[in-house]
């Protein structure tokens, strides 16, 4: 029997599509935080849920499978090419609909990588719908995101004296952040994983790193990990040169409090390119703190000080608006 008052998931229209949200909460009349999952369609209610649980006791949590991801993933997704502005509406969407179903006047938004893309540019839009954004593995500009993670890359592989690596890199740099071809860019990826610029001190390849916590979690059926695949494989290869394309350096000011989770050593999304960012960017209150035995996942590489670093700073932004 679970300890929480609200503890279930729910099918809901986003927009015109039917997606999948994940609640939990210890009581109800907790101040909401919806996260943003990466990819585009790298779901990560089982991660949430697993090692983040205790925020459910000040906090209503909010996972969401977006947009053809997971859960909330159709066959119908492949026919069309999803636009990054389609998330940023739906994030907003669910912002309002949150708003309404729990009686507060605005939410959280926690945005992870391609999360921090979608989140940025919705709490831009509509400060109104949000109390905080937090980043982690915070995007900023595509091809500058992605220059500085291949050149990690082949670095590395010089060092390590990895020659196959090396060489299918050295055929598959981005351009403008777009790589040669779906194969390039997955090399460039299993390569971070293993080099430790996604998760620090890791060395599991891409797939193995993603497939087994989804093994291992009552969250998803394997039905659900089949549709998950489909999903993120998809809107990644679709969806990828307008991801590339977003430049957050535009945005100079958020109006909301911003807090940024970023790890040391991430590669993904270079930390000194986000950090760059972070420093120009002008907030009503801003903070940005560091996990330094970190790469692109604080969350689950330092589990308890991400969340305790999570309950404490909204905490604190919640106890400022009173």
């Amino acid at each position: 029997m679970s300890d929480y008052v609200l503890d279930y998931s729910e099918n809901i229209e986003v927009n015109g599509d039917v997606q999948n949200i994940r609640v939990r909460a210890a009581k109800k009349g907790l101040p909401v935080v919806l996260f943003l999952h990466g990819g585009p369609g790298v779901c990560d209610r089982h991660n949430v849920l697993r090692y983040h649980s205790d925020l459910a006791e000040k906090f209503t949590l909010v996972c969401w499978d977006q947009r053809g991801s997971g859960k909330s993933y159709r066959p119908d997704i492949k026919k069309s090419v999803p636009k990054v502005s389609d998330y940023v509406d739906d994030v907003i969407f669910l912002a309002e609909y949150l708003a309404g179903k729990f009686g507060v006047r605005s939410v959280a938004a926690v945005g992870h990588s391609w999360g921090s893309i979608i989140g940025v540019l919705a709490v831009s839009a509509r400060p109104d719908l949000f109390w905080a954004y937090v980043g982690e593995g915070q995007f900023v500009d595509g091809d500058r995101n992605e220059e500085g993670s291949y050149l990690f890359c082949l670095e590395e592989a010089r060092k390590r004296g990895d020659k196959k690596a090396l060489a299918a890199l050295e055929k598959g740099a981005p351009v403008d952040g777009v790589y040669p071809d779906n194969k390039s860019m997955m090399t460039q990826r299993d390569c971070l994983s293993r080099y430790g610029g996604a998760i620090y001190g890791g060395k599991q390849g891409l797939v193995k790193g993603l497939l087994m916590p989804l093994l291992r979690t009552k969250e998803y059926t394997l039905g659900d990990i089949v549709k998950y695949a489909q999903g993120a494989t998809y809107l990644t290869d679709v969806m990828w040169s307008d991801v590339v394309a977003q430049r957050l350096s535009g945005i100079r000011r958020l109006d909301v409090p911003v807090i940024i989770t970023q790890g040391r050593h991430d590669y993904n999304t270079p930390s000194a390119i986000a950090r760059e960012w972070f420093d120009a960017l002008e907030a009503p209150a801003k903070k940005w703190i560091w996990f330094e035995n970190s790469a692109h996942s604080p969350d689950i590489e330092e589990p308890e000080k991400w969340s305790a670093t999570l309950s404490a700073e909204l905490s604190e932004v919640l106890a400022s608006e009173k």
